[in-house]
C-alpha cells in the first residue's frame, strides 16, 4: 500500500493480499462486529457512539498557549531530601494538575483532581504523600488502583521518587503471589499499593488493618466501577478510620463518579485542568473496512507503514486480543499481546518488552487503557470499537503525552 489509507471519508478499495496466518474475521472485529447503526453510530454495551467521535484533528503544538505555573517543584515546601530526588529526575516545572494539586494535598485536604491523561497525577499525589510519611514515618497510606499494571507502575514511581529515604511499600495485586505479598505487609511498610480486589481478600485475612490507614488514594475510580469493584471499594472505605485524608484523581467524570465522591469524601477540593475530552495533540482518525475485505490485512498494510513504529492495538475480548498478537506474529511483525488470561509474569514482561522498544506492537484489552505511561507510543489503534466513549479517551491517551505528537485510529465497517 502506497499511500496512507485513512482518514474522514476513505474506503478501500482491492481487498489486500493475505500474507499468511489465519484469523476468523473479514470485516468484523475480533470480538463479533462493530454494532453499526444507520445513524454512524455502534452500540457497544449500551452506549451509542457516533462515529464522527472518532475523528478529530491534531492542534498544533506552537499553537496551544503554554500553561504559566505558579510554583517550580523547587518551591514546594516539602522536605529537602525529596526535592533533591525530584529535581535530579530532571522535575522543574510542575504541569497544571501537579502545581494546583501539592500545595492542597500538603495542607491535609480532601482533592478531587480531574485532569486529562498523560499530564502527571501519579506525581502529583505521591509527592506530598512521600512528605507526609517524612513528616511523620508511621503514616500509613492505601493507594487503590484498578489494574495490576497500574499498580506496578505507581509502586515503580514511589521508589524512585524517595530515592535512598527508608520509605517502603507493598503492592498487593491479583494474578500474583499473595504469600510474598502477605510477607511484604509483615515488614515495615508506609505505602499499600493495590487492587480492589485483592486489598478486601487481605483484609479479611486480617494481614491488612484499615483502620490504621489515614490516607487513601483513588485513582481511575471510574474503571474501577466499570470493571465491577464498586462492592468492594464500598467494603474497603467503610473500614478505614474515619478522620483520613481522600484524594480522588481521574480523567473522566460521570454521574456515578460523582455520586462515590460524594459517599467517600468530605467536603473535597475540586481542582479540574481538563482541557477537553481527548489531548489537542492527539490526530483521530478512522479507518474504513467495505465488505469482502479481510480487515488483518487492511491493518497489515498500515503496520508495514514507516511512520507506525510503536503501536498500541486494542481489542475487545481476552481471546480475540490473543488470537490477532498471533497472527502478527506469524506475519513477521514483533507482537505481543496483554490481557487478563496471561499471569502477572507474562503481562508484565510483555509491558517491559513493549517499553523497552523490543517489541514494536502491543494488542491488549482495556487492561492497558488507563494510567499506564508508555514513552514514544506513536500509534494507538482501536481494532475493536471500545464500549464507551470514555473508554476511548483512555485507550487513545496512551499515545500523544505530554507535548508530544500522537495518532489513534478506530476501525469502522
Amino acid at each position: 500500500m502506497n499511500n496512507k489509507n485513512y482518514g474522514r471519508s476513505t474506503r478501500f478499495g482491492k481487498p489486500a493480499v493475505r500474507r499468511g496466518g489465519s484469523f476468523s474475521g473479514k470485516s468484523r472485529s475480533s470480538g463479533g462486529g462493530n454494532g453499526g447503526n444507520r445513524r454512524g453510530g455502534f452500540n457497544r454495551g449500551g452506549q451509542s457512539i457516533n462515529i464522527s467521535r472518532f475523528v478529530c484533528k491534531a492542534e498544533p503544538v506552537a499553537e496551544t498557549i503554554p500553561y504559566e505555573s505558579k510554583n517550580r517543584f523547587a518551591d514546594f515546601v516539602i522536605d529537602e531530601r525529596l526535592k533533591e530526588n525530584i529535581i535530579g529526575r530532571g522535575y522543574v516545572t510542575p504541569t497544571p494538575i501537579q502545581d494546583q494539586a501539592i500545595p492542597s494535598v500538603l495542607d491535609g485536604i480532601d482533592v478531587v483532581g480531574i485532569a486529562n491523561t498523560g499530564t502527571g497525577k501519579t506525581a502529583a499525589f505521591l509527592i506530598p504523600l512521600l512528605n507526609k510519611v517524612i513528616k511523620q514515618p508511621n503514616e500509613k497510606i492505601l493507594i487503590i488502583v484498578p489494574t495490576r499494571e497500574l499498580a506496578i507502575q505507581i509502586n515503580e514511581e514511589m521508589v524512585s521518587f524517595r530515592g535512598s529515604l527508608r520509605i517502603f511499600s507493598a503492592c498487593c495485586v491479583g494474578g500474583a503471589s499473595i504469600g510474598q505479598q502477605i510477607s511484604s505487609l509483615r515488614r515495615s511498610h508506609n505505602f499499600v499499593i493495590g487492587t480492589p480486589g485483592r486489598l478486601k481478600d487481605l483484609m479479611e485475612r486480617r494481614e491488612i488493618k484499615p483502620d490504621q490507614f489515614k490516607t487513601i488514594v483513588l485513582d481511575e475510580a471510574d474503571r474501577m466501577l466499570d470493571m465491577g469493584f464498586v462492592n468492594d471499594m464500598r467494603f474497603i472505605m467503610s473500614k478505614m478510620a474515619p478522620n483520613r485524608q481522600t484524594l480522588f484523581f481521574s480523567a473522566t467524570m460521570s454521574r456515578e463518579v460523582d455520586n462515590l465522591i460524594r459517599e467517600f469524601l468530605r467536603e473535597p477540593i475540586t481542582i479540574s485542568v481538563k482541557t477537553g475530552d481527548t489531548a489537542k495533540n492527539v490526530d483521530q482518525d478512522i479507518v474504513r473496512t467495505v465488505r469482502g475485505q479481510d480487515k488483518i490485512d487492511v491493518l497489515h498494510d498500515l503496520l508495514t507503514q514507516p511512520e507506525f513504529s510503536k503501536v498500541l492495538i486494542f481489542g475487545r475480548t481476552k481471546h480475540g486480543v490473543g488470537k490477532l498478537s498471533e497472527v502478527l506474529s506469524a506475519r513477521g511483525f514483533k507482537a505481543d499481546a496483554i490481557h487478563g488470561n496471561k499471569n502477572q509474569f507474562q503481562r508484565q514482561r510483555a509491558l517491559a518488552s513493549f517499553k523497552d522498544n523490543k517489541t514494536k506492537i502491543l494488542v491488549a484489552t482495556d487492561v492497558a487503557a488507563r494510567g499506564l505511561d508508555i514513552p514514544n507510543v506513536s500509534h494507538v489503534i482501536n481494532y475493536d470499537i471500545p464500549a464507551t466513549y470514555e473508554d476511548y479517551v483512555h485507550r487513545i491517551g496512551r499515545t500523544g503525552r505530554g507535548d508530544k505528537q500522537g495518532k489513534a485510529l478506530t476501525f469502522v465497517d
